[in-house]
């Protein structure tokens, strides 16, 4: 069956969370938003492009920064709102230079962080 875009429930501003993994060692990498053109780029270019709320603008993850991500799957959770795309991540993830966006923990009551930059 084709996959159909319009399967997909985007929020009011017509976003859809997408979770990024890495395809080997299966570490989450990062969340980031995806619209229906965002989410066609990706597929069609094998480079996650991500749609940045803040600057109002495609972003196709490592651009600038040369910490690609080179999509390996997409999927979709069972109630088609939520995405995780499976990467080989190239550097960081993390704009911090951390390898994921992940690394503050709260452990008895206090903030830790888990890594440093790279």
């Amino acid at each position: 069956m084709p996959f159909d875009p319009e399967s997909l429930r985007f929020n009011e501003a017509g976003l859809i969370p997408a979770i990024a993994q890495d395809a080997t060692s299966k570490d989450v990498l990062m969340l980031a938003w995806m619209n229906a053109e965002s989410i066609a780029r990706t597929l069609e270019t094998g480079r996650v492009t991500y749609w940045s709320r803040s600057r109002q603008a495609f972003w196709v993850k490592g651009e600038t920064s040369g910490h690609v991500q080179e999509l390996v799957d997409f999927r979709y959770d069972c109630d088609a709102d939520c995405l995780l795309v499976l990467v080989r991540q190239t550097g960081p993830a993390c704009h911090t230079g951390r390898p994921n966006c992940f690394y503050r923990a709260v452990r008895d009551g206090e903030t830790v962080e888990l890594s440093a930059p790279v």
